[in-house]
């Protein structure tokens, strides 16, 4: 639905957010939606532009880099597989996304309307100021009544609008017989306005207007740093959702919607597109890449008998797959099923400042209370007893605790923002600083994913030449880094007749009247190697080996280091070969490590870790990590994975190094004694002005000023979290 342009309180408030609003109807509007897990600067943004929109067909295309998708305007006779075919060859990954799904999720209503209040009560808390300066320069009787009566016109519609939240909050907690945070703060505003007007009206020598509206103010400051800490844009299980295959392609040819298939029907599943459903395989051979939903680096030979699942990318060969789950039933639904009831489970974590709530309100109105009626005992005045208890609800309001977690948590998050860390949610910080054990995934975070020669030293220049024709005409990863490599060493390729690619087990062609094949060890006749290999035969001659590794992302070993060296335990689980992990564990010093992990799997480690009392970090990138890191105390996953890990994850690493996580532990650690001392400055504030308030010495005014004091220490506090 379009979202109605509204009137802000001035140009710049609402300028963000009506760009973020603009972006997200023009995704709104795109016919097709692609994530585009690889992009990561402005060239990026232009090359797939331009790209998509030289595609037949393709009326627009705007890329989001935040999100990392991609909305295109296209007509009916546009094909999903021609936009990703078109990106894959000019080298950016690409996935369809279902728009539908993701469409109600981009805005964030909430935070314009609190930006808006705050920008409201800012405005008039400084006019009201003014006008309170002239009452305290000598504005004497009608000049000061009229005074008050302006104050009073500005404040209390003010107060009625941005206070909102506050009287919300508070009036839900009051329906159901308990008290929050919000109820003493309600109380403060109200009765300050309350008293004023009542002051106003008695032609009173004080009035609190300014104090009502600048209460306010530094509340709503505190709620909105909460509010922009905490948000996540969207779900991660309507992630995992919106990945699925929206479209099937029967064998009869006709396209239908994957929630039209039934258990038992044939659909075919062409090169280069992801399987729709959970099936068997009845017909053609291929190769098959789970590296999203199982880690695993390499592609996996596919034939009949062959179960696949929704998600997997067919690489090599037509695929006839015979429907087993379709739509709610498949595995990846229920991978995001899991992944929602874990983000379930983790965000029934207390924070700090939800411990402190649950007895400091009842305590303040008590004290409020106690004061009003001990003084009203003893002078009978209920007008004095009134001022009194205003202001113990205004000196011991929550102002200085509201500011303590989010501004500690604004502070660390920039600090780790330049060093390459996106904080996501407020209560990342203080779950960070309590883990004691951290859990990293191998394909795509300890490594990038991407399989590199380990020399072509010892090969003749013919052989090189005949393997990087036949690398050439394949799409496997193998083939794919083994050209490049050979292409650097500045070899041309042989020009082969009858060059093709056998699904499922290599390409062969025809060079000086001899067979030349490249592929697996078994179609070769060789033995295999232990190590990632690919093999090379030119006609009888002996079989060749060129063996691979994965190239291990930088930092990585530097990182397992410092988190050692910090005391925390360090694992390694992944769904790949057990020989793959060995050798990356070994590699950057991991000592513990398990392969051949199911998503399922890694998420149930974390259970069992967190059932024995450790406090688990998980960091991760793919599908097969998310419930693992929805499961986890805290994640991290790098910026180039996909959304749904990114989306479930609590901190985004924007760069291509690990080494700012050790720096973040450091950094959490840091951040949780600061917001402690927050709070002991706020008692100790509490413990010196309280009994001030209530022996009668602080008018409404004067514990407004205090209050204003206690948070400005708070803020300064959290301030020394930005020197290194």
């Amino acid at each position: 639905m379009e979202q109605t342009t509204q009137i802000s309180a001035c140009p710049a408030c609402s300028a963000a957010p009506m760009a973020q609003s603009i972006a997200g109807r023009a995704e709104k509007r795109a016919d097709i939606l692609l994530s585009l897990p690889s992009i990561h600067c402005a060239a990026c943004i232009s090359g797939v532009e331009r790209t998509l929109r030289a595609v037949p067909g393709v009326r627009a295309a705007r890329v989001n880099l935040t999100l990392k998708r991609v909305g295109v305007e296209a007509g009916p006779e546009v094909d999903t597989k021609r936009l990703i075919k078109a990106l894959a060859d000019a080298g950016y990954d690409a996935h369809e996304l279902d728009a539908d799904i993701l469409g109600a999720t981009e805005t964030d209503p909430h935070g314009r309307a609190l930006l808006m209040r705050l920008a409201v009560a800012g405005f008039a808390s400084m006019n009201v100021m003014l006008l309170s300066v002239a009452v305290w320069s000598g504005a004497t009787e009608a000049t000061r009544d009229l005074f008050h009566w302006i104050s009073a016109a500005i404040a209390l519609p003010t107060i009625a609008f941005s206070a909102q939240p506050f009287f919300t909050n508070a009036w839900s907690a009051l329906r159901v017989g308990r008290l929050n945070m919000d109820v003493p703060i309600s109380l403060a505003i109200i009765l300050a306005a309350g008293m004023s007007v009542y002051e106003t009206t008695q032609s009173g020598q004080h009035a609190y207007f300014d104090a009502a509206v600048s209460l306010t103010f530094f509340l709503l400051a505190g709620r909105y740093l909460d509010h922009r800490t905490r948000r996540i844009a969207r779900s991660a299980a309507e992630e995992l959702t919106a990945l699925e295959v929206p479209r099937a392609l029967r064998v009869s040819g006709e396209t239908v919607a994957v929630a039209d298939l039934r258990v038992g029907d044939l659909v075919r599943v062409l090169p280069g597109a992801r399987v729709p459903v959970d099936g068997i395989v009845q017909q053609g051979e291929s190769e098959i890449d789970r590296s999203l939903l199982t880690g695993e680096s390499l592609p996996v030979a596919a034939g009949p008998d062959t179960a696949v699942s929704a998600g997997e990318v067919n690489l090599t060969g037509p695929l006839v797959v015979r429907v087993a789950a379709a739509g709610q039933d498949t595995s990846l639904r229920r991978l995001a099923e899991l992944v929602a009831m874990a983000e379930t489970s983790r965000n029934r974590y207390t924070s700090l400042a939800d411990k402190a709530a649950q007895f400091y309100a009842p305590a303040v109105h008590l004290l409020a209370f106690l004061a009003f009626g001990g003084w009203f005992w003893a002078s009978g005045d209920i007008r004095l007893s009134l001022n009194i208890a205003v202001a113990v609800l205004i000196i011991t309001c929550p102002c200085a605790l509201g500011l303590a977690v989010p501004a500690v948590t604004t502070a660390a998050s920039g600090r780790l923002f330049r060093a390459g860390m996106l904080i996501k949610n407020a209560t990342a910080l203080e779950r960070l600083a309590e883990v004691d054990t951290i859990v990293f995934d191998k394909t795509g975070t300890l490594t990038l994913g991407r399989p590199e020669t380990a020399g072509l030293s010892g090969y003749s220049k013919e052989d090189l030449a005949v393997a990087a024709a036949l690398a050439g005409g394949s799409a496997h990863p193998l083939a794919i880094s083994l050209a490049e490599a050979i292409g650097r060493e500045g070899v041309e390729p042989v020009i082969l007749d009858d060059l093709r690619e056998v699904p499922g087990r290599g390409v062969e062609g025809h060079w000086k009247g001899q067979v030349v094949r490249l592929g697996r060890a078994a179609w070769l006749g060789a033995d295999p190697s232990t190590a990632t290999a690919t093999y090379l035969r030119v006609g009888d001659d002996p079989v060749l080996t060129f063996r691979f590794t994965d190239t291990i992302r930088e930092g990585a070993a530097e990182v397992v280091a410092a988190l050692i060296g910090q005391g925390k335990s360090v694992a390694l689980l992944s769904g790949d070969s057990p020989a793959a992990v060995a050798e990356v564990a070994k590699r950057v010093g991991i000592d513990a490590w398990e392969a051949q992990m199911l998503p399922v799997d890694k998420a149930a480690r974390i259970a069992v870790l967190a059932k024995a009392g450790r406090k688990v970090l998980m960091v991760g990138d793919g599908l097969n990590d998310t419930a693992a890191l929805a499961s986890a105390h805290v994640s991290i996953s790098p910026a180039s994975a996909l959304d749904a890990a990114r989306v479930v994850s609590d901190i985004v690493l924007l760069g291509g190094s690990l080494a700012p996580i050790a720096e973040a532990v450091s950094v959490a650690e840091s951040a949780t004694r600061r917001i402690k001392e927050n709070f002991n400055i706020g008692w100790l504030y509490n413990a010196v002005a309280i009994p001030v308030a209530l022996a009668g010495f602080a008018t409404p005014l004067a514990a407004a000023l205090a209050m204003s004091g206690s948070s400005i220490c708070v803020s300064l506090n959290a301030l020394r979290l930005v020197r290194r």
